[in-house]
């Protein structure tokens, strides 16, 4: 494998994961601002490291099995991290959020084995 790969597939998960901080901030009129950015995407930050501390995603990250364990780990570390930090989790905001992670996460992987399936195709 590449070594660039490891560095590319976290680096999009890192922005996945701002996307989806943006787009919450987004949704509930808050401003935007970096450091506003940074507090909401924080808890899920932390997840996304927990995830990527994992053998298992750092020997083939851009898998759909990766993306899977990047999801699970991202949310139970982030929702547990903003329960204690904000004393709530609404359901919805679980629901919501999981559907979001799993689409954002598991989406550019999905997207990157297509594109990657299509041009094989093409040269052979």
């Amino acid at each position: 494998m590449d070594r660039r790969i490891p560095l590319l597939a976290a680096l999009a998960d890192v922005v996945a994961v701002l996307v989806f901080a943006g787009v919450g901030r987004s949704s509930h009129a808050e401003a935007f601002e970096i450091a506003g950015l940074l507090a909401t995407g924080a808890p899920f930050l932390a997840g996304l490291a927990v995830a990527w501390a994992t053998p298992y995603v750092r020997a083939d990250p851009p898998s759909l099995t990766s993306g899977a364990v990047v999801v699970a780990v991202t949310a139970v570390v982030g929702f547990a991290l903003r329960a204690i930090f904000l004393g709530r989790l609404p359901l919805s905001f679980v629901l919501v959020a999981s559907v979001a992670l799993v689409v954002l996460l598991v989406g550019w992987r999905a997207l990157s084995m297509a594109v990657a399936r299509r041009a094989i195709d093409r040269v052979g």
